[in-house]
C-alpha cells in the first residue's frame, strides 16, 4: 500500500501540480495587492470627481446597494495575470522539457483520432477504391 502511494507521488504530474497551486496562490496574492493598488485608482477615477468608484448605488444612500465594477475588472485582471505567469513560468518550459526528453528517449507520442476522423478516412478509403474500378 505505501509503495503504491510512493509511486503516486513520485510521478512529476503530482509534484508539478502542487508546485503550480503553492506558487499561483502566492503569486496571485502580490497581484491582487498591485492590482487593487494601481488599477483600482484608476478605474475609480473614471467615475468622475463626485462619483465613489467605478459603479452605482441601487438605491441612493445605502452603501451595501453599491455594484462595484472596479472590484470584478479588478478579479479578472488578477486571475490573467496570474494565469499567465503560471503558464509562461511552469506549462511551458514543463513541456519543452518532455519534449525533449521524449525526443532523446525516442518515444514518439501517438495522434489520438477522434471517431469523426476515423470515418471521414474510412470514407476517403471507399472513394479511392472505387475511382479504381
Amino acid at each position: 500500500m505505501l509503495k503504491g502511494f510512493k509511486d503516486f507521488i513520485m510521478r512529476g504530474n503530482v509534484i508539478d501540480l502542487a508546485v503550480a497551486v503553492v506558487i499561483g496562490a502566492a503569486f496571485a496574492a502580490v497581484v491582487e495587492v498591485v492590482v487593487g493598488s494601481i488599477v483600482t485608482p484608476l478605474l475609480n477615477a473614471a467615475g468622475g470627481a463626485s462619483a465613489s468608484g467605478l459603479g452605482f448605488e441601487l438605491i441612493s444612500g445605502k452603501e451595501n446597494t453599491y455594484m462595484d465594477f472596479a472590484a470584478i475588472i479588478n478579479a479578472l485582471i488578477v486571475f490573467l495575470i496570474t494565469a499567465a505567469v503560471v503558464y509562461f513560468a511552469l506549462v511551458l518550459p514543463m513541456n519543452a522539457f518532455n519534449e525533449r526528453r521524449n525526443a532523446r528517449l525516442g518515444i514518439v507520442e501517438e495522434e489520438e483520432i477522434t471517431d469523426e476522423v476515423a470515418t471521414l478516412r474510412e470514407i476517403r478509403d471507399l472513394l479511392a477504391q472505387r475511382r479504381d474500378v
